[in-house]
């Protein structure tokens, strides 16, 4: 069963508000593991709210972001996955290009639509 990578800042969670809690909803829906992924450092956590989420969080603050490919390297690592065992979604069309250049399945989602309709379309069909 696929894992499912989740941006966090400007996707998961909305900047002053929290958790997207429509989005948390329908990742809920899909029995998979789930990992939000974020750049921020022990500072930034606490400015975007990156506690008690609702899945696992893994940083590597900065060092390298998720625009560089080693990133997504070393998160596979970590977790003891390959490329073809997850799939990610992503506000920043930097970032998903990077992690596509590994061979993952990567969404460029939207953070000003919101569109959860071409989300769910894209889990669906990868998973």
């Amino acid at each position: 069963m696929k894992t499912i990578l989740v941006d966090a800042v400007d996707t998961f969670i909305i900047e002053g508000e929290g958790v997207f809690e429509e989005m948390h909803n329908l990742l809920d829906k899909y029995p998979n593991k789930k990992i939000i992924l974020t750049n921020a450092n022990d500072e930034q956590m606490k400015i975007f709210g990156l506690v008690n989420l609702p899945y696992t969080l893994f940083t590597l603050k900065h060092k390298p972001d998720k625009t560089d490919p080693n990133y997504f390297k070393i998160m596979l690592k970590h977790f003891k996955l390959g490329p073809k065992e997850v799939i990610y979604f992503e506000h920043n069309n930097e970032a998903v290009k990077s992690a596509q250049s590994l061979g993952i399945t990567a969404f460029h989602y939207n953070a000003n639509k919101k569109d959860l309709v071409s989300l769910k379309k894209f889990i669906d069909a990868n998973l």
